[in-house]
């Protein structure tokens, strides 16, 4: 067992990193360009020198002397460090609006993450380059630093796959890696190019159908407006923005699949159903909750449907105030914001695939009393065997979720404050959701501030990876040598 394991070459790990900073610096031209367009030069300096330093950083990094074949250890520490580094860079221009060093890292952080929670009292004072470049930091994390590194930098092959883990989760990848990267980033930028025109035409203002179409799309969920959805006066540009927001949430390679081989791919694709089926029963649920706040049964449905949808598919828009809402309102979205949307998409949660997953484990489970000694049971999704590496880490990730929502929470309450609300944060953070019951403040004690930075890194890659980039044989041991 130790023979084949390795551990991870730094060259390597930083060659790999530079080229992930080039792409960085590039993504950070967008807010650069939008900042001089809005006249707000102070911020464009401060770009400017990012853009600058990054860029250079990757160009002396990449021209490292490395073997060319990459460890899927080393793959997990390459992409980890890289949503380090990302916040830490965009905190300084952040700070450029108003904020601290804390609470512009928290902003930076969230956005990476594309998780929405923030601690900012509001942001009806802040100017536009913040609002911007919150909502692109959104949609640079949800897909592009990664997947466009694939797409444009990394040859084909293992590394690509490797590094950008595209994790399709049935055997349909056409082509490379890097053509299937380029087919994920052409219809993530179709979607929000859809729904920047679509919000625009019904009167939300282009400005703002830009920043609900990035942070819907990459299912983020930062808002212009302090109310969030509510800020949006139509109920059409609420139900625009939250199909958007679906759509993020659905595995980006069906439209490709749809596309190619025609629509019946969507309504046959198990993952689409169960997210579908557990938006419903959520919004259900939350509309007969809500019932008996004394909303009309209209009123209840709306409400329900739009933020039980927000919730599934952690984007995090609003459009009631949640820390208003009853005990069974807030269980329900945290039921959804655990649970999630689809592998391959840009939703966070552990995913509707890995309950489906379990729903099997458990179907297999009850059935094995009434079978013969002899019988072999095999669990399948669809008409797909489930190899063992499959369920392990179904097993794994969700364990491993309810492992460090239940320590993040466990703070919360020592620390005095209520506990369902300091549950609905933590899973919030940890599914990079963004829905908040009100504990995400300025005020919120630092400690806190850090549990939820924490959570809010570790649900984004699925917390496998940190434990990875931690693990002490991860980089003391035997080293592959080419």
């Amino acid at each position: 067992m130790r023979a084949l394991r390795y551990s991870v070459r730094p060259l390597l790990v930083l060659k790999y990193f530079g080229q992930l900073c080039i792409v960085l610096a590039v993504l950070t031209l967008v807010p650069l360009v939008v900042s001089i367009l809005l006249g707000d030069y102070r911020v464009t300096l401060r770009y400017a020198i990012v853009v600058a330093g990054v860029f250079v950083t990757g160009f002396f990094l990449r021209r490292l002397s490395a073997p060319k074949r990459i460890q899927t250890n080393e793959a997990m520490v390459v992409t980890a460090v890289v949503f380090i580094f990302a916040p830490m860079v965009m905190t300084w221009p952040t700070m450029a609006s108003g904020l601290s060093f804390a609470d512009a890292l928290f902003e930076t952080i969230s956005g990476v993450t594309t998780t929405g929670l923030s601690v900012t009292a509001s942001v009806a004072d802040k100017p536009a380059i913040f609002l911007f470049s919150r909502a692109w930091m959104q949609w640079a994390g949800g897909l592009g630093i990664v997947i466009l590194f694939v797409a444009t930098m990394i040859r084909p092959g293992l590394a690509a796959k490797r590094i950008g883990d595209l994790g399709d989760y049935e055997e349909d990848m056409v082509g490379s890696t890097r053509a299937h990267a380029r087919r994920v980033i052409i219809v993530y930028s179709i979607l929000t190019g859809f729904g920047i025109v679509a919000l625009g035409l019904l009167g939300a203002g282009w400005f703002n159908g830009v920043i609900y179409s990035l942070s819907a799309v990459s299912t983020g969920g930062f808002s212009p407006h302090d109310a969030s959805l509510a800020g949006l006066n139509s109920s059409w540009l609420q139900a625009m923005v939250i199909l958007l927001s679906v759509a993020g949430a659905i595995p980006l390679v069906l439209y490709f699949r749809s596309f190619k081989e025609g629509g019946r791919v969507l309504i046959r694709d198990r993952q689409l159903q169960g997210l579908f089926i557990a938006g419903l029963v959520a919004a259900l649920l939350m509309a007969l909750f809500l019932t008996r706040d004394g909303f009309s049964w209209i009123q209840a449905l709306r409400h329900g449907v739009l933020n039980a949808f927000s919730a599934q598919s952690t984007a995090g828009f609003a459009t009631l105030d949640i820390s208003q809402l009853n005990a069974g309102a807030k269980l329900t979205l945290i039921f959804s914001m655990f649970l999630g949307g689809g592998a391959g998409s840009t939703a966070g949660g552990i995913k509707i695939l890995r309950l489906l997953i379990l729903v099997q484990l458990l179907y297999i489970f009850l059935q094995r009393p009434s079978m013969p000694k002899q019988a072999v049971a095999e669990a399948s999704l669809g008409r797909r065997r489930l190899e063992t590496d499959e369920l392990q880490n179904a097993l794994s990730i969700v364990f491993v979720f309810l492992a460090f929502i239940g320590i993040s929470w466990l703070v919360f309450v020592g620390m005095g404050h209520n506990p369902l609300d300091s549950l609905f944060e933590v899973v919030s953070a940890t599914g990079t959701v963004g829905l908040s019951s009100g504990i995400s403040a300025p005020g919120l004690h630092p400690i806190l501030k850090g549990v939820l930075c924490a959570d809010m890194l570790l649900g984004r890659l699925e917390v496998i990876a940190w434990l990875v980039l931690f693990y002490p044989r991860t980089w003391i041991g035997r080293r592959l040598e080419e």
